[in-house]
């Protein structure tokens, strides 16, 4: 079984891509990996809701480097209920989850299916 990688944004900041791999099921996973600002956070919203095609995606975070503000309200959605937040995030760094904690917006499902924040 090939893994295969799809780049779907890329700026000078910040890589986001998406690998699939034939005979899994279809949750979208997706990588960033850079950084994420005001300069592009609207751009990484718009792909990010361009790769929904279910319920949710799981978005890796392991390898950001940093994240202001819009790209925290961009992956937590705090504007929403936690049910209809369909962002869940993996490999969250603890700088991350710090953040989010702070800012009140730290969400992790109890349905065990899902992905869980790592950090």
């Amino acid at each position: 079984m090939s893994v295969q990688e799809r780049l779907l944004y890329q700026d000078r900041q910040l890589t986001i891509s998406t690998a699939v791999a034939p005979g899994l099921p279809a949750v979208p996973a997706v990588a960033l990996i850079g950084e994420i600002d005001v300069t592009n956070s609207r751009a990484v919203a718009s792909t990010l809701a361009s790769c929904r095609q279910g319920t949710y995606i799981v978005v890796d975070t392991g390898e950001l480097t940093f994240i202001d503000v819009s790209g925290l309200r961009v992956l937590a959605m705090p504007a929403l209920p936690p049910a209809e937040r369909w962002i869940r995030l993996y490999n969250v760094t603890p700088y991350q989850r710090r953040l989010l904690r702070m800012l009140g917006w730290f969400y992790q499902p109890k349905d065990v299916n899902v992905p869980l924040q790592q950090g």
